[in-house]
């Protein structure tokens, strides 16, 4: 089997990892934790399931997106927070818990969300007239690929909470290794495609990845929210599995065209979260 025919199983298995590293760091007390702050947790998830796809069909409107790109944008939108999004709230100031504990349950909300708001998208903007349903087997995939490492990891934090305590962080740093290299793979395995689109798709990631860090630190804020949960929830929602995009983009709807807009952002998330970071964050905003 060639690298490239390989390479979306070496992104499953990318990604189950990162999930098992975090059900290392997981207990059943991380669940219970949800109902100590119903209001961020209810904001955080009207934000991540009803504005940010509100706000990436704005932008392809504004922007005038082709349609190819506006599909990846969603599926970028649909896509749930990122294993980084934990350490810059750590970073800058935020309620990390809150953080793992909405990561979990993002997770397992998009097994249905990012479906259907995929299958929206390509009805929509590639215009086949009909919608291109998951298959079973994808769904199963899915689940198995996010779900069961999650709940393997909290069994053994449960039955050898040493063994998860030592394990925990070198596991999820080197599955943040191992997604990152994979995301760069993506990127110059396509490089002559990426550079080609760069000009039309970097503004529209780069205005999708801002006003997702903005919309919700400032929507937090004006809810009433301390700044160490609206921190949270700003990344929770401003920094995504960019991996789990361009997992469905190559795997599921077999199309690396339809991943470039999370490969962009998978490179431009770090510069963006960490100048938001310093420049809203570190200077009380």
């Amino acid at each position: 089997m060639s690298f490239t025919a390989a390479l979306p199983t070496l992104l499953l298995l990318a990604l189950a990892l990162v999930m098992f590293g975090l059900g290392l760091s997981l207990t059943v007390q991380d669940f219970a934790r949800l109902r100590e702050h119903p209001r961020a947790v209810l904001l955080a998830l009207v934000l991540q399931m009803v504005a940010l796809p509100a706000v990436a069909v704005g932008l392809i409107v504004l922007l005038g997106v082709q349609p190819i790109y506006a599909v990846g944008l969603m599926l970028l939108a649909a896509s749930p927070g990122g294993v980084s999004a934990n350490l810059f709230s750590h970073l800058f100031g935020g309620n990390v818990a809150m953080n793992i504990s909405l990561t979990a349950i993002n997770t397992v909300l998009s097994i249905v969300s990012l479906p259907l708001i995929a299958n929206w998208a390509i009805a929509t903007y590639l215009q086949t007239g009909q919608v291109v349903p998951l298959q079973f087997g994808k769904v199963l995939e899915v689940v198995g690929v996010v779900m069961v490492p999650v709940l393997i990891g909290m069994v053994v934090r449960h039955r050898q909470p040493g063994f998860s305590e030592r394990m925990g962080s070198p596991m999820k740093a080197f599955s943040a290794v191992v997604l990152a290299a994979f995301s760069l793979i993506a990127i110059v395995k396509e490089w002559s495609a990426l550079t080609a689109s760069i000009n039309s798709l970097g503004p529209v990631v780069l205005a999708f990845n801002l006003a997702s860090l903005l919309v919700g630190y400032y929507l937090s804020r004006a809810a009433g929210l301390a700044k160490p949960l609206a921190t949270a929830v700003s990344f929770e929602i401003g920094i995504h599995n960019s991996t789990l995009a361009i997992f469905v983009a190559l795997s599921v709807l077999g199309n690396l065209q339809l991943g470039l807009p999370a490969a962009i952002y998978s490179v431009s998330m770090y510069l963006t979260a960490t100048t938001f970071g310093f420049l809203v964050l570190r200077r009380g905003g």
